[in-house]
């Protein structure tokens, strides 16, 4: 037995499906009659009917004084997805002309960040696929290193290695419960680090900033990231990095 939900499967709504299906069945019928077959009242009935009416799938006779409805025949259902089809594929058409200038109205503002958000271990991932494609050359992050190492074990021989490999140096602030592990000045892994204690430093995810877009990782609980893309914004972190870094003693590190 047909639904009404396979109906609106095909764009139809649901009122219009009651009604298009009670007309099916009833064959020439009144809207009273059309109304106690679908369950609905009249008024409902009638815009239900006007709505078929403009997609075809309805036309009306008048006997005498009664006007009475007549469901097309279901063919008309193919002929409907067929002219859908054709307006779809003008829009498409029109939207295709239309996209370089919506496009250059969107960037010419210059202020609007661009926010991606990455969910779980898989998620962190494409954030450093992310980073590694900018083309980029220098990154400045600030990182719970032990927190690193738990998700991803294999930091330092398959991340840190890629980035050697395409020339993008590393400007670290750091905790460790090991202490000051990382050389304080490394040009074989091209990075400058510092070393700041877990304690003064508590933190759960780490911030890395390249280019004109700011990474913001949560390593605990929920693992997931997010990535602005704004230069102002990615300006004002970098500048906060700088202050922290200016501040930040080099004395306890190796």
């Amino acid at each position: 037995m047909i639904t009404t939900s396979q109906l609106k499967n095909l764009g139809l709504s649901e009122n219009e499906s009651k009604v298009y299906l009670a007309m099916l069945e009833l064959g020439p019928a009144t809207v009273l009659e059309i109304s106690a077959k679908a369950q609905m009242n009249r008024p409902t009935v009638y815009v239900q009917i006007e709505s078929l009416k403009q997609k075809g799938l309805v036309s009306t006779q008048t006997k005498g004084k009664k006007q009475i409805f007549i469901a097309e025949s279901p063919d008309q259902l193919s002929s409907l997805l067929d002219r859908e089809s054709s307006e779809i594929n003008y829009k498409k058409e029109e939207l295709s002309k239309l996209l370089p200038d919506l496009n250059s109205l969107y960037n010419s503002s210059g202020t609007r960040p661009q926010v991606r958000f990455f969910e779980g271990r898989e998620g962190l991932l494409r954030m450093q696929e992310t980073f590694l494609a900018s083309g980029e050359k220098m990154v400045y992050a600030i990182t719970p290193l032990d927190e690193v190492l738990k998700v991803f074990p294999s930091h330092r021989s398959d991340y840190s290695q890629r980035r050697i490999k395409q020339g993008i140096r590393s400007k670290l602030i750091y905790s460790s419960d090991q202490g000051p592990i990382l050389k304080e000045s490394d040009e074989a892994m091209l990075r400058e680090s510092k070393f700041i204690a877990p304690s003064d430093m508590p933190f759960t995810g780490d911030l890395t900033v390249y280019g004109s877009s700011v990474a913001i990782t949560a390593l605990r609980g929920n693992i997931s990231g997010v990535i602005i893309e704004h230069p102002e914004i990615a300006n004002s972190f970098k500048n906060f990095f700088e202050f922290l870094w200016k501040f930040t003693s080099n004395s306890e590190n190796k």
